[in-house]
């Protein structure tokens, strides 16, 4: 164990000089403030429920009193020692840091421009709100919310919170992580029977089933991928330039057409959407016939990313 700490603690080190680190710092930040603005001006004043952590921290807070900001970073806490003692460590900097901005990032817009400024009473609850209707309020809280999520996962970040719950429900309840996530966010949603009206509570859990939604919907585009089949003669020279200057694996099958009975080879490739232009220009700029085909792929594991595909790269020139 001894050891695997010291493992991941120098790989953080190395990890947090470099400009990526950096780069991406700044874009967690970015994005963690959108999240925390559309927390604080769109589920405050209204007492809208999501299900989220900054949802069950508002009931918290009306119920028990503190500021809201202060409940959110605390139980925040709680989850990321849950998810190292329960699940695992692979949350890393990333998770730590997303998920305890959050809190005082709702305090900065507190004291930047309180929500009472803009917010007017709701004409059918009488509650405040600051688009003046409680589906409005949810409509723009699930796109900013949606948007930051999207930021996030484009650089294999995310808010923490929910995610972290919901990952404790798939490992030892066994559902997919969709569905951990819509169960965690559903019992975090009837909390706020102890605050809000029955007609709240629904439009709080319709508001959870969209933001699931529209999560699940940039997430498969951020992720797509592009699983490129191709039928050629010069299945050699593709081989050569998918392997030397695409720098990526392929898989060659031996294929048999069933209308002219030859035999030929089959290549299939993953790429990125870059890769996937680069290599259909090149295809077309020397002229090579072929029969292709494409799909989208939305979920790729083991050494696909780059950062892996360079480090199994470098092990085997090492070994050779």
């Amino acid at each position: 164990m001894s050891i695997n700490v010291s493992e991941k603690l120098s790989e953080a080190v190395k990890y947090v000089g470099t400009f990526k680190f950096w780069k991406e710092l700044v874009i967690m930040t970015l994005g963690m403030a959108v999240t925390a603005a559309a927390v604080y001006y769109f589920l405050v004043p209204s007492k809208l429920i999501i299900g989220t952590i900054s949802g069950l921290s508002i009931v918290l807070s009306n119920i028990f009193g503190g500021n809201l900001g202060t409940w959110i970073t605390c139980i925040n806490i709680v989850l990321l020692i849950m998810a190292f003692l329960l699940i695992d460590s692979e949350f890393g900097f990333k998770t730590v840091y997303t998920a305890l901005i959050l809190g005082p990032l709702t305090q900065f817009w507190d004291a930047v421009y309180p929500w009472q400024n803009i917010a007017n009473d709701n004409l059918v609850t009488g509650t405040p709100s600051v688009m003046g209707d409680p589906w409005l309020d949810l409509c723009c809280f699930v796109l900013l919310l949606s948007a930051s999520q999207a930021l996030m996962f484009s650089i294999n970040a995310s808010t923490g919170g929910l995610d972290i719950l919901a990952k404790i429900v798939n490992k030892f309840l066994h559902f997919d992580i969709g569905a951990s996530v819509s169960i965690a966010g559903a019992v975090i949603c009837c909390t706020a029977f102890f605050i809000n009206d029955f007609r709240m509570v629904v439009i709080g859990l319709i508001g959870t089933w969209i933001n699931g939604l529209v999560v699940d919907y940039f997430t498969a585009t951020l992720n797509n991928h592009k699983r490129l089949c191709i039928v050629s003669k010069d299945h050699e020279r593709i081989r050569q330039y998918i392997i030397n200057e695409l720098h990526r694996g392929c898989t060659l099958y031996e294929v048999t057409g069933g209308y002219s009975g030859e035999k030929s080879i089959e290549l299939e490739v993953l790429l990125s959407k870059d890769e996937f232009s680069k290599i259909l220009g090149w295809m077309k700029d020397n002229k090579i016939e072929a029969f292709s085909t494409a799909g989208n792929v939305s979920e790729v594991y083991g050494y696909w990313s780059s950062s892996k595909k360079r480090k199994a790269r470098k092990e085997i020139i090492d070994k050779r």
